[in-house]
């Protein structure tokens, strides 16, 4: 549905970034969109050069720029040639900012997999009425988070309106299986949240806020719930707190928000780690939200944070290697409950590691289905989710092209329901 009135449709900025090469390779060497007009860019360009022969021969028509996210000059250039642009420079609070000002002054289109909440808060504020104006269309958090989390409960409550002709007031996400890594560039955007949120008590305000990331005016007033330990009757196991929960609970909350009349003015969302039925689950639910709690507090302190990142933590460019990422997976489950008491459970998995293999995938399908279909009619310039900016059609390419699956498990009306 895109005009094709640039040199490129997409552009792949932060190519030689950890995320960005195994991006890049899935272009190249696992999917191959039918005349996609698309190049690599990085600031360095004898890196670009070595991914490009990294890539072997697939790689050798893809043109490469040269474009530094901390020179705003380069980047309106970058954006001058392409319609889109997919980012994986992070952390995003400290490197995304000039380029989502190049976007949005620009008219174009943009996709990344930030996972940070006080950087999208920001972005809203500064730049949406720019990009309202302008037609470009800013969707963040492609990636684990938060596309399974949100497209999950956008397919649950599609389900729940299709069995039973409304939508679930609550609904929760359990992770049954993840498994995967962490790479440096993952862990330095973590890192950089608390450094933020040490010296500025506005910020820590905000980072208890699950609304956060709702527009301003929202008039959502119910408390979030939160997991920490406790045993879930539907899923026959102990839970612990998930770690993504808080940056796929609040761009699911700011979906609900932007959907036409809401999923539910009453809505409730929780996400959480399911551990086992026994004993040994309970004390592992325990020990996780233990861990967690003090973990959070010990990186607010700076000399530990610099401790753990200099000795135990990934480094940029670190993180799970090929096979690993091939071995990975995930398995999550959405329970839904309406107002009335039907019961909806659907699933979604995912075929490789969720942070980088799947996640990957999921972004490179993003910015091609955010060009080639979705028009500007249905959704205009502005900060969206990817429930609100995507339509059926992603749901297909992601299974089709992403190794993702979506599917309904159970339904129970409520004049069955126990």
């Amino acid at each position: 549905m895109s005009v094709n009135t640039k040199e490129f449709e997409i552009v792949v900025f932060g190519a030689t970034s950890f995320v960005g090469k195994i991006l890049c390779n899935y272009l190249c060497n696992e999917y191959r969109e039918p005349n996609l007009r698309w190049a690599m860019a990085a600031r360095s360009s004898a890196k670009l050069a070595e991914l490009k022969a990294e890539l072997g021969e697939n790689a050798k028509a893809v043109p490469l720029v040269v474009a530094d996210s901390a020179d705003a000059e380069s980047l309106a250039q970058l954006c001058d040639r392409t319609e889109l642009v997919i980012s994986t420079v992070g952390p995003y609070a400290l490197y995304g900012e000039l380029l989502i000002e190049a976007c949005v002054r620009g008219g174009v289109d943009y996709c990344d997999l930030t996972g940070e909440p006080q950087w999208i808060r920001r972005m809203v504020d500064r730049y949406e009425a720019l990009a309202q104006q302008s037609g470009a269309r800013i969707v963040h958090s492609c990636g684990f988070d938060s596309i399974p989390s949100d497209l999950g409960v956008r397919h649950l409550q599609e389900a729940a309106q299709t069995q039973f002709g409304s939508y679930c007031d609550k609904v929760k996400m359990r992770v049954v299986k993840m498994k995967g890594g962490a790479s440096g560039g993952t862990v330095a955007s973590g890192l950089n949240v608390y450094r933020e949120a040490a010296k500025d008590p506005a910020l820590q305000a905000e980072l208890r806020d699950s609304y956060s990331l709702c527009p301003q005016g929202h008039e959502f007033t119910l408390r979030q719930p939160s997991v920490g330990v406790e045993y879930d009757e539907d899923m026959k196991s102990w839970a612990g707190p998930f770690i993504m929960a808080s940056i796929n609970t609040r761009i699911v909350l700011r979906s609900n928000a932007l959907w036409p009349n809401h999923y539910s003015k009453t809505f409730l969302y929780d996400e959480a780690l399911l551990l086992g039925d026994s004993e040994k689950g309970h004390k592992a639910a325990k020990k996780l939200a233990f861990g967690m709690k003090w973990g959070m507090t010990a990186m607010a302190i700076a000399p530990i944070r610099a401790f753990a990142q200099r000795f135990f933590l990934p480094k940029p460019g670190e993180g799970p290697t090929s096979e690993q990422q091939l071995n990975g997976r995930f398995d999550l489950h959405f329970i839904g409950t309406t107002e009335a008491g039907d019961k909806l459970v659907t699933r979604v998995t995912g075929d490789r590691d969720p942070g980088y293999g799947s996640t990957a995938k999921m972004l490179a399908q993003a910015g091609i289905s955010l060009r080639r279909d979705v028009d500007q009619q249905s959704v205009g310039g502005g900060f969206w989710t990817t429930a609100t900016a995507f339509n059926q059609r992603f749901y297909e390419r992601l299974q089709a092209h992403a190794g993702l699956t979506f599917d309904v498990l159970k339904t129970t009306p409520s004049s069955s329901a126990e």
